[in-house]
Protein backbone atom coordinates (compact mmCIF):
# COMPACT_ATOMS: atom_id res chain seq x y z
CA UNK A 1 0.00 0.00 0.00
CA UNK A 2 1.62 3.45 -0.77
CA UNK A 3 2.55 5.37 2.35
CA UNK A 4 1.83 2.45 4.54
CA UNK A 5 4.93 2.72 6.43
CA UNK A 6 3.46 6.02 7.45
CA UNK A 7 1.13 4.59 10.00
CA UNK A 8 4.46 2.66 11.71
CA UNK A 9 6.29 5.17 11.96
CA UNK A 10 2.83 6.90 13.51
CA UNK A 11 2.73 4.32 16.42
CA UNK A 12 6.51 4.87 17.35
CA UNK A 13 6.07 8.53 17.53
CA UNK A 14 2.80 7.76 19.89
CA UNK A 15 4.91 5.41 22.15
CA UNK A 16 8.19 8.21 22.27
CA UNK A 17 5.42 10.67 23.30
CA UNK A 18 6.79 12.37 20.26
CA UNK A 19 3.10 13.67 18.22
CA UNK A 20 2.28 17.04 17.46
CA UNK A 21 -0.55 18.84 16.49
CA UNK A 22 -1.57 22.02 15.09
CA UNK A 23 -3.84 23.87 17.56
CA UNK A 24 -5.20 27.26 15.98
CA UNK A 25 -5.24 30.06 18.14
CA UNK A 26 -8.40 32.39 18.15
CA UNK A 27 -7.23 36.58 17.40
CA UNK A 28 -8.36 37.13 21.09
CA UNK A 29 -6.93 34.30 23.01
CA UNK A 30 -7.33 34.51 26.82
CA UNK A 31 -3.99 33.04 27.39
CA UNK A 32 -0.73 34.86 28.80
CA UNK A 33 1.69 33.85 25.38
CA UNK A 34 5.57 33.26 26.95
CA UNK A 35 5.32 30.97 23.85
CA UNK A 36 5.95 33.66 20.71
CA UNK A 37 9.51 34.60 19.48
CA UNK A 38 7.49 38.32 19.39
CA UNK A 39 10.18 39.56 22.14
CA UNK A 40 9.50 43.18 21.68
CA UNK A 41 5.68 42.61 21.38
CA UNK A 42 5.52 44.55 18.42
CA UNK A 43 3.01 42.16 16.37
CA UNK A 44 0.15 43.80 17.08
CA UNK A 45 1.49 47.42 17.61
CA UNK A 46 -0.76 49.77 16.24
CA UNK A 47 2.19 50.89 14.12
CA UNK A 48 3.32 47.51 12.75
CA UNK A 49 -0.05 46.50 12.01
CA UNK A 50 -0.96 49.70 10.02
CA UNK A 51 2.45 49.19 8.25
CA UNK A 52 1.21 46.25 6.82
CA UNK A 53 -2.16 47.24 5.99
CA UNK A 54 -0.62 50.36 4.29
CA UNK A 55 1.46 48.16 2.15
CA UNK A 56 -1.10 45.33 1.33
CA UNK A 57 -3.36 48.68 -0.04
CA UNK A 58 -0.32 50.25 -2.11
CA UNK A 59 1.13 46.81 -3.32
CA UNK A 60 -1.89 44.41 -3.42
CA UNK A 61 -2.15 41.07 -1.01
CA UNK A 62 1.43 39.27 -2.90
CA UNK A 63 4.44 39.96 -4.82
CA UNK A 64 3.20 38.36 -7.59
CA UNK A 65 6.33 36.61 -8.49
CA UNK A 66 10.30 35.56 -7.13
CA UNK A 67 12.15 38.65 -6.83
CA UNK A 68 14.13 38.32 -10.22
CA UNK A 69 11.10 38.69 -12.19
CA UNK A 70 7.80 40.75 -10.39
CA UNK A 71 9.09 40.05 -6.93
CA UNK A 72 10.89 43.11 -5.85
CA UNK A 73 9.05 46.24 -5.21
CA UNK A 74 10.35 49.60 -4.17
CA UNK A 75 9.16 48.63 -0.35
CA UNK A 76 11.60 45.22 -0.73
CA UNK A 77 14.64 47.67 -1.33
CA UNK A 78 13.92 50.02 1.04
CA UNK A 79 13.41 47.19 3.91
CA UNK A 80 16.66 45.77 2.97
CA UNK A 81 18.54 49.39 2.93
CA UNK A 82 17.12 50.41 6.31
CA UNK A 83 18.11 47.19 7.62
CA UNK A 84 21.32 46.80 6.50
CA UNK A 85 21.93 49.86 7.59
CA UNK A 86 20.58 49.59 11.64
CA UNK A 87 22.47 46.47 11.69
CA UNK A 88 25.86 47.69 10.31
CA UNK A 89 26.63 45.57 7.21
CA UNK A 90 26.68 47.18 3.78
CA UNK A 91 24.03 45.20 1.86
CA UNK A 92 20.68 43.06 2.55
CA UNK A 93 18.59 40.74 0.83
CA UNK A 94 15.19 39.96 1.60
CA UNK A 95 13.92 36.13 1.72
CA UNK A 96 10.03 34.84 2.58
CA UNK A 97 11.46 33.48 5.40
CA UNK A 98 14.19 33.26 7.94
CA UNK A 99 14.42 29.16 6.83
CA UNK A 100 15.31 30.23 3.25
CA UNK A 101 17.22 32.75 4.26
CA UNK A 102 19.68 30.14 6.39
CA UNK A 103 19.31 27.95 3.06
CA UNK A 104 21.05 30.26 0.72
CA UNK A 105 23.34 31.30 3.21
CA UNK A 106 24.82 27.80 3.66
CA UNK A 107 24.25 26.39 0.10
CA UNK A 108 25.70 29.46 -1.72
CA UNK A 109 28.86 30.02 0.18
CA UNK A 110 30.00 26.83 0.29
CA UNK A 111 30.51 25.27 -3.06
CA UNK A 112 32.14 22.09 -4.24
CA UNK A 113 35.51 21.34 -2.41
CA UNK A 114 35.12 23.79 0.40
CA UNK A 115 34.60 22.58 4.30
CA UNK A 116 31.65 23.99 6.27
CA UNK A 117 32.06 23.99 9.94
CA UNK A 118 28.61 23.60 12.01
CA UNK A 119 27.64 24.11 15.57
CA UNK A 120 26.22 20.97 17.08
CA UNK A 121 23.56 22.83 18.43
CA UNK A 122 22.45 24.90 15.32
CA UNK A 123 18.93 25.30 13.94
CA UNK A 124 17.05 22.72 11.71
CA UNK A 125 17.68 24.92 8.76
CA UNK A 126 21.18 25.56 9.06
CA UNK A 127 22.27 22.04 9.30
CA UNK A 128 19.35 21.47 6.59
CA UNK A 129 21.44 23.65 4.41
CA UNK A 130 24.76 22.24 5.38
CA UNK A 131 22.94 19.04 4.39
CA UNK A 132 22.36 20.62 0.46
CA UNK A 133 25.27 22.63 0.11
CA UNK A 134 27.82 20.80 -2.46
CA UNK A 135 30.64 21.51 0.49
CA UNK A 136 31.65 19.12 3.06
CA UNK A 137 30.24 19.35 6.38
CA UNK A 138 32.03 18.80 9.81
CA UNK A 139 30.19 18.89 12.72
CA UNK A 140 32.05 20.15 16.05
CA UNK A 141 31.18 20.71 19.70
CA UNK A 142 28.79 23.38 20.62
CA UNK A 143 30.22 26.73 21.13
CA UNK A 144 33.81 25.19 20.86
CA UNK A 145 36.24 27.87 18.89
CA UNK A 146 38.71 25.91 19.81
CA UNK A 147 37.42 22.36 17.83
CA UNK A 148 36.44 24.73 14.87
CA UNK A 149 39.92 25.99 14.76
CA UNK A 150 41.44 22.39 14.83
CA UNK A 151 38.67 21.36 11.80
CA UNK A 152 39.50 24.66 9.74
CA UNK A 153 43.22 23.46 10.02
CA UNK A 154 42.42 20.17 8.23
CA UNK A 155 41.19 21.68 5.19
CA UNK A 156 42.99 23.64 2.46
CA UNK A 157 40.52 24.73 0.37
CA UNK A 158 37.44 27.51 0.96
CA UNK A 159 35.89 27.12 4.13
CA UNK A 160 33.15 28.32 6.34
CA UNK A 161 32.19 28.18 9.54
CA UNK A 162 28.08 28.65 10.51
CA UNK A 163 26.93 29.05 14.14
CA UNK A 164 23.67 30.49 15.35
CA UNK A 165 24.30 33.47 17.88
CA UNK A 166 21.77 32.96 20.11
CA UNK A 167 20.89 29.40 20.34
CA UNK A 168 17.26 28.88 19.88
CA UNK A 169 16.75 25.53 22.71
CA UNK A 170 18.60 27.38 25.69
CA UNK A 171 18.82 30.85 24.41
CA UNK A 172 22.59 30.66 24.97
CA UNK A 173 25.08 32.93 22.72
CA UNK A 174 27.96 31.92 20.77
CA UNK A 175 31.51 33.65 21.21
CA UNK A 176 31.43 35.29 18.07
CA UNK A 177 34.30 37.21 18.66
CA UNK A 178 36.29 33.88 19.42
CA UNK A 179 34.78 32.03 16.05
CA UNK A 180 35.59 34.87 14.23
CA UNK A 181 39.38 34.82 15.52
CA UNK A 182 39.60 31.13 14.91
CA UNK A 183 38.20 31.67 11.19
CA UNK A 184 40.32 34.66 10.39
CA UNK A 185 43.62 32.29 11.44
CA UNK A 186 42.43 30.11 8.37
CA UNK A 187 40.73 32.13 5.76
CA UNK A 188 37.51 31.19 6.47
CA UNK A 189 34.02 33.09 6.40
CA UNK A 190 31.72 33.02 9.18
CA UNK A 191 27.98 32.72 8.80
CA UNK A 192 26.16 33.73 12.01
CA UNK A 193 22.15 33.23 12.54
CA UNK A 194 21.13 36.38 14.51
CA UNK A 195 17.85 35.09 14.03
CA UNK A 196 17.42 35.24 18.18
CA UNK A 197 19.55 38.41 18.82
CA UNK A 198 18.11 41.08 16.31
CA UNK A 199 15.81 43.77 18.19
CA UNK A 200 17.78 41.83 21.41
CA UNK A 201 21.39 42.10 22.17
CA UNK A 202 23.72 44.65 20.78
CA UNK A 203 23.30 48.64 20.70
CA UNK A 204 19.23 48.99 20.95
CA UNK A 205 18.93 45.44 19.41
CA UNK A 206 21.09 45.99 16.43
CA UNK A 207 22.06 42.10 17.02
CA UNK A 208 24.96 40.23 18.28
CA UNK A 209 27.66 41.06 15.06
CA UNK A 210 27.47 44.34 15.78
CA UNK A 211 27.70 44.15 19.45
CA UNK A 212 30.81 41.39 18.81
CA UNK A 213 32.53 44.64 16.61
CA UNK A 214 31.95 42.21 13.70
CA UNK A 215 29.00 44.35 11.86
CA UNK A 216 30.45 45.18 8.20
CA UNK A 217 33.44 43.12 8.51
CA UNK A 218 34.44 41.27 4.73
CA UNK A 219 34.20 38.26 6.12
CA UNK A 220 31.25 37.99 8.17
CA UNK A 221 27.85 37.36 6.96
CA UNK A 222 24.69 37.21 9.34
CA UNK A 223 21.05 35.88 8.70
CA UNK A 224 18.49 37.03 10.26
CA UNK A 225 14.49 36.79 10.09
CA UNK A 226 11.66 39.61 10.12
CA UNK A 227 9.23 37.25 12.44
CA UNK A 228 10.62 37.23 16.00
CA UNK A 229 11.57 41.26 16.99
CA UNK A 230 10.19 42.42 14.22
CA UNK A 231 7.45 40.55 14.24
CA UNK A 232 6.55 40.05 11.14
CA UNK A 233 7.15 37.56 8.19
CA UNK A 234 10.47 36.69 6.30
CA UNK A 235 13.86 36.84 6.32
CA UNK A 236 17.34 38.67 5.11
CA UNK A 237 20.52 37.99 4.55
CA UNK A 238 23.23 41.35 5.77
CA UNK A 239 26.81 41.20 4.13
CA UNK A 240 29.66 42.50 2.18
CA UNK A 241 28.05 43.81 -1.23
CA UNK A 242 29.70 41.25 -3.64
CA UNK A 243 28.15 38.69 -1.03
CA UNK A 244 24.67 39.68 -1.75
CA UNK A 245 25.66 40.10 -5.27
CA UNK A 246 26.62 36.72 -5.44
CA UNK A 247 23.33 35.40 -3.43
CA UNK A 248 21.22 37.12 -6.25
CA UNK A 249 23.02 35.21 -8.92
CA UNK A 250 23.57 31.90 -6.88
CA UNK A 251 20.86 31.11 -3.92
CA UNK A 252 17.78 28.87 -5.31
CA UNK A 253 16.26 30.42 -2.55
CA UNK A 254 16.13 33.25 -3.72
CA UNK A 255 15.87 32.92 -7.16
CA UNK A 256 13.15 30.01 -7.19
CA UNK A 257 11.07 31.55 -4.51
CA UNK A 258 8.09 34.28 -4.84
CA UNK A 259 9.26 37.18 -3.07
CA UNK A 260 8.27 38.35 0.50
CA UNK A 261 4.39 39.51 0.81
CA UNK A 262 4.09 43.22 0.66
CA UNK A 263 2.37 43.60 3.64
CA UNK A 264 4.98 41.58 5.76
CA UNK A 265 7.74 43.86 4.42
CA UNK A 266 5.56 46.92 5.70
CA UNK A 267 4.83 45.27 9.23
CA UNK A 268 8.71 44.78 9.13
CA UNK A 269 9.88 48.12 8.57
CA UNK A 270 6.91 49.83 10.12
CA UNK A 271 8.88 47.59 13.06
CA UNK A 272 12.54 48.50 12.51
CA UNK A 273 11.78 52.38 12.19
CA UNK A 274 10.00 51.88 16.03
CA UNK A 275 13.09 49.71 17.53
CA UNK A 276 15.20 52.61 15.93
CA UNK A 277 12.86 55.42 17.60
CA UNK A 278 12.67 52.96 21.04
CA UNK A 279 15.68 51.40 21.50
CA UNK A 280 15.24 50.63 25.30
CA UNK A 281 13.18 48.01 24.41
CA UNK A 282 15.95 45.84 23.92
CA UNK A 283 17.56 46.10 27.07
CA UNK A 284 13.61 45.74 28.77
CA UNK A 285 13.40 42.18 26.95
CA UNK A 286 17.16 41.49 28.41
CA UNK A 287 16.20 42.58 31.70
CA UNK A 288 12.78 40.26 31.51
CA UNK A 289 14.40 37.42 30.51
CA UNK A 290 17.37 37.98 33.59
CA UNK A 291 14.45 38.71 35.91
CA UNK A 292 12.06 35.51 34.81
CA UNK A 293 14.82 33.25 35.38
CA UNK A 294 15.92 34.67 38.72
CA UNK A 295 11.98 34.10 39.57
CA UNK A 296 11.92 30.30 38.33
CA UNK A 297 15.19 29.08 40.30
CA UNK A 298 13.89 30.48 43.69
CA UNK A 299 10.85 28.12 42.98
CA UNK A 300 13.24 25.33 42.65
CA UNK A 301 13.20 24.73 38.93
CA UNK A 302 15.97 23.72 36.56
CA UNK A 303 16.30 27.06 34.24
CA UNK A 304 19.00 27.95 32.16
CA UNK A 305 20.52 31.38 32.67
CA UNK A 306 19.29 33.36 29.35
CA UNK A 307 21.94 35.45 27.60
CA UNK A 308 18.82 37.22 25.25
CA UNK A 309 15.32 36.69 25.54
CA UNK A 310 14.79 32.54 25.60
CA UNK A 311 14.42 30.81 29.16
CA UNK A 312 14.30 27.45 29.19
CA UNK A 313 13.09 25.53 32.16
CA UNK A 314 14.35 21.36 32.00
CA UNK A 315 11.28 18.87 31.81
CA UNK A 316 11.98 14.95 33.37
CA UNK A 317 10.60 13.47 30.22
CA UNK A 318 8.87 13.80 26.35
CA UNK A 319 6.15 12.74 27.89
CA UNK A 320 6.42 15.20 31.23
CA UNK A 321 6.81 18.07 29.10
CA UNK A 322 3.76 17.55 27.42
CA UNK A 323 1.39 17.37 30.10
CA UNK A 324 3.63 20.08 31.72
CA UNK A 325 3.05 22.51 28.94
CA UNK A 326 -0.88 21.02 28.90
CA UNK A 327 -1.26 21.85 32.32
CA UNK A 328 -0.29 25.38 31.95
CA UNK A 329 -2.52 26.33 29.16
CA UNK A 330 -5.51 24.87 30.99
CA UNK A 331 -4.21 27.48 34.12
CA UNK A 332 -3.94 30.31 31.38
CA UNK A 333 -0.86 30.10 30.72
CA UNK A 334 0.70 29.49 26.75
CA UNK A 335 4.58 27.93 26.96
CA UNK A 336 6.52 26.59 24.48
CA UNK A 337 7.62 22.83 24.80
CA UNK A 338 11.04 21.38 22.88
CA UNK A 339 11.17 17.65 22.64
CA UNK A 340 13.67 15.27 20.45
CA UNK A 341 14.68 15.64 17.33
CA UNK A 342 13.71 19.63 17.91
CA UNK A 343 16.69 18.99 21.63
CA UNK A 344 20.14 18.27 20.43
CA UNK A 345 20.73 16.68 23.85
CA UNK A 346 18.10 14.87 23.96
CA UNK A 347 16.45 16.70 26.82
CA UNK A 348 12.82 17.96 26.63
CA UNK A 349 12.56 21.36 27.98
CA UNK A 350 9.59 24.40 28.27
CA UNK A 351 10.85 27.39 26.03
CA UNK A 352 9.87 30.70 27.58
CA UNK A 353 9.58 34.05 25.77
CA UNK A 354 10.77 36.61 27.90
CA UNK A 355 8.88 39.71 26.21
CA UNK A 356 9.65 43.39 26.18
CA UNK A 357 5.94 43.98 27.33
CA UNK A 358 5.67 41.62 29.87
CA UNK A 359 4.35 43.09 33.24
CA UNK A 360 5.59 42.27 36.99
CA UNK A 361 2.51 41.27 38.15
CA UNK A 362 2.19 38.61 34.55
CA UNK A 363 6.25 37.30 35.53
CA UNK A 364 4.88 36.69 38.97
CA UNK A 365 1.45 34.60 37.67
CA UNK A 366 3.69 33.27 35.27
CA UNK A 367 6.08 31.56 37.56
CA UNK A 368 3.13 30.41 40.24
CA UNK A 369 1.67 28.75 37.04
CA UNK A 370 4.68 27.16 35.98
CA UNK A 371 5.77 26.21 39.34
CA UNK A 372 2.69 24.79 40.49
CA UNK A 373 1.97 22.07 37.52
CA UNK A 374 5.51 20.85 37.24
CA UNK A 375 5.27 17.36 36.76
Amino acid sequence: MAFGWIDAHAEQRRRAGLVRTLRPRPADSPLLDLASNDYLGLAHHPEVVEGAAAAARTWGGGSTGSRLVTGTTELHTELERELAAFCGFEAALVFSSGYAANLAAVTALAPHGSLIVSDAGNHASLIDGCRLARGTTQVVGHADPEAVGKALRTHAGPAVAVSDSVFSVDGDAAPLDALAAACREHGAGLVVDDAHGLGVLGDGGRGAPHAAGLAGADDVVATVTLSKSLGSQGGAVLGPARVIDHLVNAARTFIFDTGLAPAAAGAALAALRLLRREPQRAARARAVAGDLHTRLTAAGLDAVRPDAAVVSVRAPSPEGAVRWAADCRAAGLAVGCFRPPSVPDGISRLRLTARADLTEVQLDGAVRVIGGTRP
